[in-house]
C-alpha cells in the first residue's frame, strides 16, 4: 500500500515539474505591396561642354613691312566700319623711296625718248634702244613696289567688325608681319567654340542643334547648331574644337562662357520606373526592390538614374519587363516573402 502511494505521488510531482509545452506563435501572412513593370524607352543622345563665345571670324591684322608706328587710330571695343584705317606707319622713309623711284622713271623715260630719236636718224644701234626700254621697265617696277610700300604702311579694316585687341602703341617699332590689331568680322556672327574628347566629338554631325546657356544673358538658353567639326586635335590638350553658330543678339561679346548640351547621333537606351520605387536616393544613385514573380521575394537592387520627372529613367540596374515593388518599401528587406498585388 505505501509503495503504490510513493508511486502516485511521484507521478504527481513529475507531471508538476515538468515545463508546460509552449504554443506556437502564428505565422504572419507576406505582406501585399503593389508593384508595377519596368519599361524600356529610348531618348536622344547628347554631349555636353563648356565654351567661350567668339566671333566666327577673327583676323591679326599687321604691316607688310618694318616700320615705325605713327598713329594708332581705334581703341578695343571700337566699332568699325569697311576701308576705315586703324593704324599707321611713319612714312618717311617710305616716301623718300617713292620719290626717288620716280625721279628714276623720269630719267628713264626721258633716256627711252631720246633713244628712239637717234634710232631713228641711225645715230645708235637697236640694242642699246632696248636697253632704255628695259631700264624704263626697271623704273616703272621700283615705282609700283614703292608705292605698295607706301600704302602698306596703313592698316584699314577689311569688313565691318569690332576690335577685340590692340596690340602696339605709336612709337614702337614693329617687324613686318606682327600683328598690330585683332578684328573680328561682324557679318561672321557669334559662336560658342567648344574643345570636346575625341569620343565626343565623332558622335556629332554638322548641323546638330545645341543649347547654349550664357551666365552673362541671365542663363538664357540659345539655340545653335553646329558649323565646324575641327579636323584634327589640339596638339597641346588632345581636344576637338566644335564651333555652334549662336542667334544674333546684340548683349553677345566675344570671350563669354556658356554651357551647351548638343544632340549627337544614335540614342540612349534608358528604362522607366515609378519614382514610388524608388528609396535612399542620392548623387544620381538610388535602391529599388524587384519582385520575383516565381519565388515572390523582394531583391534589394541598386539602379544609377538619369532624368527624374513624374517617372524615373534608370539607366543601370534593371532590365526591361522587371517587376518592382511601389508601396511598403521602407518596410521590405532583401529576400522578404511578399505578396504581390495584382499578379496571378
Amino acid at each position: 500500500m505505501r509503495g503504490r502511494f510513493l508511486l502516485i505521488v511521484g507521478s504527481t510531482l513529475a507531471a508538476a515539474c515538468s515545463p508546460a509545452t509552449p504554443d506556437k506563435p502564428r505565422a504572419e501572412p507576406p505582406p501585399i505591396v503593389r508593384i508595377a513593370r519596368v519599361g524600356s524607352v529610348t531618348g536622344a543622345a547628347s554631349v555636353s561642354g563648356v565654351g567661350t563665345v567668339a566671333l566666327r571670324r577673327e583676323s591679326s591684322l599687321a604691316f607688310t613691312s618694318a616700320g615705325r608706328i605713327a598713329r594708332m587710330d581705334v581703341d578695343e571695343g571700337d566699332t568699325v566700319r569697311t576701308g576705315q584705317q586703324l593704324a599707321a606707319l611713319d612714312t618717311t622713309t617710305v616716301a623718300a623711296d617713292l620719290a626717288s623711284a620716280n625721279a628714276e622713271r623720269a630719267r628713264a623715260a626721258a633716256e627711252l625718248r631720246r633713244s628712239e630719236t637717234l634710232m631713228a636718224q641711225g645715230w645708235i644701234t637697236r640694242p642699246r634702244l632696248e636697253s632704255a626700254r628695259a631700264a624704263l621697265l626697271v623704273a616703272d617696277a621700283r615705282v609700283s613696289a614703292a608705292g605698295f610700300q607706301r600704302g602698306a604702311a596703313v592698316i584699314a579694316a577689311p569688313g565691318p567688325g569690332v576690335v577685340l585687341a590692340r596690340l602696339a602703341e605709336p612709337g614702337q617699332v614693329v617687324a613686318a608681319g606682327t600683328p598690330v590689331v585683332m578684328l573680328g568680322e561682324a557679318t561672321s556672327g557669334f559662336i560658342l567654340r567648344v574643345p570636346l574628347s575625341d569620343r565626343d566629338a565623332a558622335r556629332l554631325a554638322r548641323g546638330a542643334p545645341a543649347q547654349v546657356t550664357l551666365a552673362a544673358l541671365g542663363d538664357e538658353t540659345l539655340i545653335g547648331s553646329v558649323v565646324e567639326i575641327a579636323g584634327r586635335a589640339d596638339r597641346a590638350t588632345g581636344t576637338f574644337a566644335v564651333e555652334i553658330a549662336l542667334p544674333p543678339d546684340p548683349r553677345l561679346r566675344s570671350g563669354q562662357i556658356g554651357d551647351t548640351t548638343i544632340t549627337a547621333r544614335g540614342g540612349v537606351s534608358s528604362l522607366n520606373v515609378p519614382t514610388a520605387a524608388l528609396f535612399a536616393a542620392r548623387a544620381g544613385e538610388a535602391f529599388v526592390f524587384v519582385i520575383d514573380p516565381a519565388s515572390r521575394r523582394a531583391r534589394l537592387r541598386r539602379v544609377t538614374l538619369a532624368e527624374v520627372g513624374e517617372s524615373v529613367r534608370v539607366t543601370a540596374g534593371l532590365r526591361p519587363g522587371d517587376w518592382v515593388a511601389t508601396s511598403r518599401v521602407d518596410r521590405l528587406k532583401d529576400g522578404m516573402r511578399v505578396t504581390p498585388a495584382g499578379l496571378r
